[in-house]
C-alpha cells in the first residue's frame, strides 16, 4: 500500500479502482469517454506523485511500486507513459540529454552517478513495449525545478560571481534538488534555455549562470576562468589563515599550561612555535588581501564596462531620436510659434475693443432713459411749490413771542370741543409769530427768525 491514498479520494473506492487498474482497450474509439477518463486520472496522479517527492524523472518500475494497491499493480501504466510521450509531457532521459549541446556529453555521463543514462536513441513511439528501468523526464516538472534553481542561485551569496564549481552548486541546491540526478536534469533544462553553461577546467566541473540583464549566457571565457581561480585561491587562503589562527591559539594555551607546571623551557618552545605560526598566517593574510584587491578591481572594471555599454546605448538612442532634428527646423518652428502668438494678440485686442464700444452705447442709452423718466413726471408733482433753499427763521425774538401769547387760564376750563377746534383754526390762519408757514417733513428743523 503506497501513499497514493492521500493523493486522491477515489483510492479507497474498490469499484472505481478496479476500473482504473484494468488494462486499456486496444482501440480508443471503442469507448473514448472511459479511455480519456482513465488516461487523465493516471496522468494527473503521476505528476502529483513526482511533484510531492521532488522528482523530475519516473520509470515504469517506480510507478508500479508507487501505485501498488492490495497486492495489485495498474495494468495500463505503460500505455499512459506512451500517451504522455506522444503529447510531449515526458521524454526519454537519454533523448532529453541529447537535445542539449553536444559539449554536454563530455561531462554529463560522469555527473549522473545516481541514475546512469542509457544512451539508446531508439524511438519510443515506434515500440509497443516500455522497459521497466527506462527513465523518463517529466518536462513540466523539470522546468519548474530549473526555475527554482535559478531563483535560489540569484538569491544566494554566489549571485555576484557568475562562475562557481559544481560542488558549491550541489551544496547551494540541497533544499531544491533531492539528489544529484535531479540537479543535473535542472541544469540541462537551464542549458537548453541558454541560462547556464557547463564546462570542465582541470578536471573540475564549473557552472556559469546568466547574469541579470542578459538574454542568454555567454560561453566560459579565459576571464571567467581567471576569476574562478582567484575566487578559489581566496577561499583556500582564507581557510588556511583560519586554521593557522587556531593553531597559534593552541600553542599559546599549551605554553600557559606548561608554565603553570613549572616547565619554563617547554613553554618557551611553544611560544616560539606560536610566533612562527603567526608569521605564516600574516604572510598568507597579506596574499589574501592582494587577491581580494584584484577581485575588487575586476568587479569595478565589470561595473565600468556595464556603464560604458549603457553610455553607448544612450548615445545611439539619442542620435537616433535626433536624426530628423536640425537647427534650421528648430528656428523655423520658433518663428512660426512667434507669428501665431502675434496673431492671437491682435485677435484679443480686436475683441476687447468691440466690448468697450458696446459699454459706451449702454451709457448713452441709460442717459436717454433718465431724461424720459424726468419728462414723464405727473403735473401734480410739478405744480407743487419749490422747497426753499434758505432756512426759515421766526420774525420775532423768543421773548417777544412768549409775551404776545395769552395768559393761561387759572380757573376751570368750561369750554366745549367745538370752541377748541375753532380757536385752533384761528391760531393756524393768523399766526403772527411766523413770517411764512412751511410744509415739510418732520425731520426738518425750524429756527426762529432774527
Amino acid at each position: 500500500m503506497s501513499d497514493s491514498a492521500e493523493m486522491t479520494p477515489e483510492w479507497d473506492d474498490d469499484e472505481r479502482m478496479n476500473f482504473m487498474f484494468s488494462e486499456f482497450k486496444e482501440n480508443r474509439d471503442v469507448n473514448t469517454t472511459d479511455w480519456d477518463s482513465k488516461m487523465d486520472f493516471w496522468t494527473a496522479l503521476i505528476l502529483k506523485s513526482c511533484r510531492d517527492r521532488g522528482a523530475v524523472c519516473v520509470s515504469l518500475q517506480e510507478l508500479n511500486q508507487t501505485f501498488r494497491r492490495k497486492e495489485k499493480t495498474p495494468l495500463g501504466l505503460a500505455t499512459v507513459l506512451q500517451s504522455m510521450a506522444r503529447c510531449g509531457k515526458i521524454q526519454r532521459e537519454s533523448e532529453f540529454a541529447a537535445n542539449v549541446d553536444c559539449g554536454w556529453l563530455s561531462w554529463g555521463v560522469g555527473l549522473l552517478l545516481v541514475k546512469p543514462l542509457k544512451w539508446t536513441f531508439s524511438t519510443l513511439l515506434g515500440s509497443s513495449r516500455v522497459p521497466l528501468e527506462e527513465s523518463f523526464v517529466v518536462i513540466e516538472l523539470v522546468k519548474e525545478k530549473a526555475a527554482e534553481l535559478l531563483r535560489v542561485y540569484r538569491g544566494s551569496e554566489f549571485a555576484s560571481s557568475s562562475v562557481l564549481s559544481f560542488s558549491e552548486l550541489c551544496s547551494l541546491s540541497s533544499d531544491v534538488c533531492a539528489d544529484e540526478s535531479t540537479l543535473c536534469m535542472a541544469l540541462l533544462q537551464l542549458q537548453r534555455d541558454k541560462q547556464v553553461t557547463v564546462s570542465l577546467h582541470e578536471g573540475e566541473k564549473i557552472v556559469k549562470f546568466c547574469q541579470p540583464g542578459q538574454d542568454r549566457v555567454s560561453p566560459v571565457s579565459d576571464v571567467d576562468v581567471g576569476i574562478y581561480q582567484l575566487q578559489r585561491s581566496e577561499k583556500l587562503l582564507g581557510e588556511r589563515v583560519e586554521k593557522l589562527g587556531l593553531e597559534a591559539d593552541k600553542c599559546k594555551e599549551e605554553a600557559r599550561l606548561l608554565l603553570r607546571e613549572g616547565k619554563k623551557s617547554q613553554a618557551l618552545r611553544c611560544l616560539r612555535g606560536r610566533k612562527r605560526v603567526e608569521r605564516r598566517a600574516d604572510n598568507l593574510f597579506a596574499k589574501l588581501e592582494s587577491i581580494r584587491g584584484i577581485l575588487d578591481r575586476i568587479a569595478q572594471s565589470q561595473t565600468d564596462k556595464m556603464v560604458m555599454q549603457a553610455y553607448q546605448a544612450g548615445v545611439a538612442a539619442l542620435r537616433l531620436s535626433l536624426n530628423d532634428v536640425t537647427v534650421e527646423r528648430a528656428e523655423n518652428l520658433v518663428d512660426q510659434i512667434q507669428e501665431l502668438c502675434d496673431t492671437q494678440d491682435e485677435v484679443n485686442q480686436t475683441l476687447s475693443s468691440g466690448v468697450t464700444g458696446a459699454d459706451e452705447d449702454m451709457d448713452e442709452l441709460e442717459d436717454e432713459l433718465k431724461s424720459l423718466l424726468n419728462e414723464s413726471k405727473p403735473d401734480s408733482i410739478s405744480g407743487l411749490p419749490e422747497v426753499p433753499a434758505s432756512v426759515l427763521r421766526p420774525s420775532r425774538e423768543p421773548s417777544d413771542l412768549l409775551s404776545s401769547l395769552p395768559a393761561a387760564p387759572s380757573g376751570r376750563l368750561d369750554i366745549t370741543a367745538e370752541q377748541l377746534e375753532e380757536e385752533l383754526n384761528q391760531l393756524t390762519l393768523t399766526d403772527s409769530g411766523f413770517e411764512q408757514k412751511e410744509v415739510t417733513s418732520p425731520a426738518r428743523r425750524l429756527e426762529p427768525a432774527q
